[in-house]
């Protein structure tokens, strides 16, 4: 057993019950393919995400030690990213940039994500078919995170892009040298976009988190340029790259699920409780990596220290010892208390948003068409194995109930 499965495309298409196999045989589980330990039960995932060291970042005398000098420039910005950090480090840079992402100042935008979602689906009905992750589930936090950073909207197509070979780097587990070229390409083009942005904030500045960044003082200490850039860089994929998952993952589970969508639309208040199940049942992130602070014992196994560990959160969502009937869609689910953002000090700081993009978007997709039909043809997976979403999703749209 080992996740280097999931780059079987049939594997990748339903990674559920290979999950299940590891929880159920060997939950702590040392693969030898990924010199990891997988770990897949809840309790232990918790565990992992709560005390392990996020600090897993390859030097860059480590990358060329393992003949991947290329990847250097990756990895410099990668070790100033919060997302690969430890306290006090991590703290600091949470602190600053979580400012924008409150859920008070995330439920004022609202209405605008409503604003923006009408505009996409009003092009949709006009063609009568919708591409989820084409024409909403990318476009959306796209846009939405642009205006949050305080960067021209308009490029947000090109932060797309880019978002998204460098999510490649965040969940695969073999080198490839084109993804490898995509992604130096992604990292250098974002690096000096917001260098740019940087310097116009200077000359001209504008509200959002780039100036909130460059302007705030921790005991009379400001983040350097590069942290600025690491960290815009990191708010920018995160921010995209879930919510366009989850939209996408979660259309998907409707149409699959087609009593459910029925339950759905029957009663519109389930829409808030109906994400969160989505977000279990078909997380946009699946697993994350951590290094073992000391020498631990974890569910039995001795695993040593700077060991690497893979908390597959994807598995823990459907751990019976936490959740009843857990392969089951129950959009009215109680306790349903989620690893799809992760855990502690590393809870994805972006979760207000993406949960309120989620319910907009899906909500306004269920009470505007009363039918929505999967076009036949193939589903195809992105083969990023960290992250869980699909190349396309292309339905047809029509009436209004």
């Amino acid at each position: 057993m080992s996740l280097y499965r999931l780059l079987d495309p049939e594997v990748l298409a339903n990674p559920y019950p290979l999950f299940h196999r590891l929880r159920s045989e060997d939950p702590v589980h040392w693969d030898p393919f990924l010199h990891a330990w997988v770990v897949t039960r809840y309790a232990d995932v918790v565990t992992v995400l709560y005390k392990f060291s996020a600090d897993r970042t390859p030097s860059p005398e480590q990358l060329a030690a393992m003949g991947l000098e290329a990847l250097t420039p990756i990895a410099r910005v990668m070790v100033k990213q919060m997302l690969f950090l430890d306290a006090p480090a991590h703290t600091r840079l949470r602190g600053l940039a979580s400012y924008a992402f409150t859920p008070r100042r995330v439920a004022i935008l609202r209405e605008h994500i409503q604003e923006i979602t009408t505009r996409l689906l009003d092009e949709a009905a006009a063609r009568g078919r919708l591409d989820v992750i084409a024409d909403l589930g990318a476009p959306l936090p796209a846009i939405v995170t642009a205006e949050m950073l305080g960067v021209p909207t308009e490029d947000h197509e090109q932060l797309k892009n880019w978002s998204a070979d460098f999510a490649e780097v965040l969940g695969n587990f073999q080198h490839n040298p084109d993804r490898a070229a995509r992604m130096l390409r992604a990292t250098e083009g974002m690096a000096e976009y917001f260098r740019e942005r940087i310097r116009e904030q200077k000359r001209q500045p504008r509200e959002g988190l780039i100036n909130a960044l460059l302007t705030a003082e921790i005991d009379g200490d400001r983040l350097t340029e590069e942290e600025v850039v690491a960290n815009c860089i990191i708010t920018m994929v995160g921010g995209q790259e879930t919510t366009t998952n989850l939209i996408g993952n979660g259309v998907l589970t409707l149409l699959r699920h087609p009593a459910e969508l029925a339950r759905l639309r029957a009663d519109l208040s389930l829409i808030p409780s109906a994400v969160e199940e989505l977000l279990r049942f078909e997380p946009p992130s699946q697993h994350t990596a951590r290094m073992a602070p000391d020498d631990v014992e974890l569910g039995g196994r001795r695993i040593k220290k700077r060991q690497a560990v893979i908390a597959v959160m994807a598995a823990g969502n459907r751990d019976p010892e936490r959740f009843p009937e857990p392969d089951r869609l129950d959009l009215g689910r109680a306790d349903n208390r989620h690893l799809s953002f992760g855990w502690g000090a590393h809870f994805c700081f972006g979760a207000p948003l993406a949960r309120i993009e989620g319910q907009v978007a899906l909500a306004a997709l269920v009470k505007r068409f009363e039918r929505i039909e999967l076009e036949p043809g193939p589903l195809v997976w992105r083969q990023n194995l960290g992250l869980r979403g699909l190349e396309a999703l292309p339905v047809t749209l029509g009436g209004a109930p």
